[in-house]
């Protein structure tokens, strides 16, 4: 009997697994340590308690932001000397960026803070009259008290300004964005060049190009058309910018089911494209319109200024919430100062409504639907089973009496 002769079952053989030398532990990636905490209020207690010395006993140092700066660097030596102590090099280094990043975000909403409590506490003195949002300034001087006069000229005139730049803006903002996602070529990649420039160009530009002419050239006066025109010129880059950025985002897969199923390409960019970026465009109309309603230098420029109230856009100067701002805070009269500060505070809660809206409507990604909607198309759905299940029974019911 040879080897060949001898037959052998076939089995499968797992090799055992190598003993490491080393125990493996579990790396721990977020939360905090004990460890963390204690060399974090270590840090801020070193940099108070040296920074308080040099203040106070060795230097001549005074003012509140030299006290805030010097700590702060104290804070992060002492901070990256007690974390070398428990970690590494690299861990050592990803602890000091942490801190600076968190540091440098922290500063960033101080700032944001200040600005908005100092607005509010300015403007509050102003904001307790309801005649300041009913009357105009057209018979308010700048010694009459806060009883007397208002902001409804400028807001009116914001509104309509607005609406005009919204109505000239938002057609051809979408336009603009469909057709430099839609269309290939050289011609939309050299439009969306220069779009991507408009947007950085400074406001003053637009105003002094609606001046230069419809009121040079073609002889417009200065109306709040004028001042709504140069707003959309303002606006117009953002939204084409936006628009483009969102559609882009739309899942390529939708669009090719559309496609497979014979939908054409426009039909396709009309039924599942632009709802299902429905979203992000309200939302690049939400900011372009809040670019738009704190814009001073082209209002300036096309609108000119009045004390009255003006519901005309074609005729006569228009006032508009940041234009009145910056004419009240600029009179030496401590009421009319506080009246800037309150048309201020108006401006500032406009913008950060449109802003939250923005970020309401713009939280949900492209084709996620809202509560509403999704129980809109829940109870949808149950009508159509209901329909569905009426059709199927109500042929098989006739049956059974035919036969019967």
């Amino acid at each position: 009997m040879t080897v060949l002769d001898q037959k052998t079952e076939p089995r499968t053989s797992i090799p055992e697994r190598g003993r490491s030398s080393a125990t493996q532990t579990r790396r721990k990636l977020g939360g905090f340590r004990k460890s963390d905490v204690f060399a974090l209020v270590g840090g801020l207690a070193a940099a108070s308690a040296t920074t308080g010395l040099l203040w106070l006993q060795i230097g001549p140092f005074t003012g509140a932001l030299g006290y805030v700066i010097v700590s702060w660097f104290i804070f992060v030596g002492t901070y990256a000397l007690l974390v070398s102590f428990d970690e590494n090099r690299p861990t050592m280094w990803d602890r000091i960026a942490t801190v600076i990043v968190h540091s440098l975000a922290l500063v960033l909403f101080a700032v944001l803070v200040f600005v908005i409590v100092y607005t509010f506490v300015r403007g509050a003195t102003a904001l307790r009259h309801l005649n300041f949002f009913t009357q105009d300034m057209h018979d308010a001087g700048p010694l009459d008290p806060l009883t007397v006069g208002g902001i409804k000229h400028a807001i009116i005139g914001t509104l309509i300004e607005l609406g005009i730049a919204l109505a000239v803006s938002v057609p051809l903002g979408l336009l603009g964005g469909v057709f430099l996602h839609e269309i290939p070529g050289r011609f939309p990649r050299f439009v969306r060049t220069v779009v991507e420039a408009m947007t950085a160009l400074p406001d003053l530009l637009a105003g002094l190009f609606i001046f230069a002419t419809l009121i040079l050239i073609f002889g417009m006066e200065k109306s709040g058309l004028a001042a709504a025109l140069a707003l959309s010129v303002t606006i117009l880059p953002i939204i084409i910018r936006a628009s483009d950025v969102v559609l882009r985002l739309v899942p390529g897969n939708l669009t090719e089911a559309s496609y497979a199923l014979g939908a054409g390409h426009w039909r396709t960019v009309r039924y599942v494209v632009l709802p299902t970026a429905r979203s992000g465009l309200a939302t690049a109309v939400i900011l372009g319109a809040a670019r738009a309603i704190g814009e001073t230098s082209p209002v300036l420029i096309t609108a000119g200024a009045t004390a009255q109230v003006n519901a005309d856009p074609v005729h006569g100067p228009m006032m508009s919430l940041p234009l009145l701002s910056y004419t009240l805070v600029q009179n030496s009269q401590d009421n009319m100062v506080a009246r800037g500060f309150g048309t201020a505070t108006t401006l500032l809660v406009l913008v950060l409504v449109l802003f939250a809206i923005a970020r309401v409507i713009g939280g949900r990604g492209p084709g996620q639907l809202s509560r509403r909607q999704q129980r809109r198309r829940a109870a949808a759905s149950r009508r159509d089973l209901n329909r569905f299940a009426g059709q199927t029974t109500a042929p098989t019911g006739e049956a059974q009496g035919e036969f019967s």
